[in-house]
């Protein structure tokens, strides 16, 4: 009976243990001189959503890279994680994502081209504002998302009660109006001066010939992109 035992809880530790090594798969991907590892603790997580995020690492990273950081990570990793209950997050060249999220939305491929445009931004200790950090993220993803239609993901039209403090989309399609109307190249310009810690409210009249409040102003009175 004690030997039966035995056996019983050595086959249970086994078993426990292929489950862990299989909800701890790790893959590593080489491609054009970037390196992603992809760490998954679910092991129930869909591998054409897998695949799709590898995808669209190795399409959008290179170009958000070339467009406004060309010293970014070359490095990176990815980690599939079942106890995180946000969407993502990004930090130290890592993001890590819900599987409970992608679950329910497993067409919101893009939230990897707004995470990793984090790993590009690199502002460390930056002084400057987080709405804007997050809005340049979001005007990324507008820019360069492999599918934003899949996940029903658009920027907002614009409402009075909006202001540029709301972040995320709303501050992105500000971002995207002033790159429309007369300041191209003027989201690099403010990426660059939050990763060399510069940035100040000045930048926006020094930039664009209005301070921020009269640029908004402006906006609200013409929003059409």
């Amino acid at each position: 009976m004690k030997r039966t035992t035995t056996l019983l809880c050595a086959a249970a530790l086994v078993m426990i243990s292929g489950y862990h090594l299989k909800a701890q798969e790790k893959e590593t991907i080489k491609k054009n001189g970037l390196t992603l590892h992809f760490t998954s603790q679910d092991p129930t997580f869909d591998p054409a959503l897998k695949k799709k995020m590898i995808e669209t690492f190795f399409k959008v990273y290179p170009q958000l890279s070339k467009e406004y950081n060309k010293k970014t990570d070359k490095e990176v990793y990815f980690e599939i994680d079942t106890a995180y209950d946000g969407v993502a997050a990004t930090g130290g060249g890592k993001v890590t994502y819900s599987s409970a999220y992608f679950k329910k939305f497993p067409g919101d491929v893009d939230v990897v081209t707004h995470e990793v445009m984090h790993i590009v931004q690199n502002y460390g200790r930056s002084k400057g504002p987080g709405w804007l950090t997050e809005g340049i993220a979001d005007y990324v993803r507008y820019k360069f998302g492999v599918d934003n239609p899949g996940a029903g993901w658009a920027l907002p039209e614009f409402k009075n009660t909006h202001t540029y403090k709301n972040s995320y989309r709303i501050t992105a399609r500000f971002l995207a109006w002033l790159e429309n109307h007369g300041n191209k190249g003027i989201v690099q310009k403010l990426d660059s001066s939050l990763r060399d810690h510069t940035y100040t409210n000045e930048i926006w009249e020094k930039e664009t010939g209005k301070s921020l409040d009269d640029q908004w102003k402006a906006y609200s009175e013409n929003p059409a992109l």
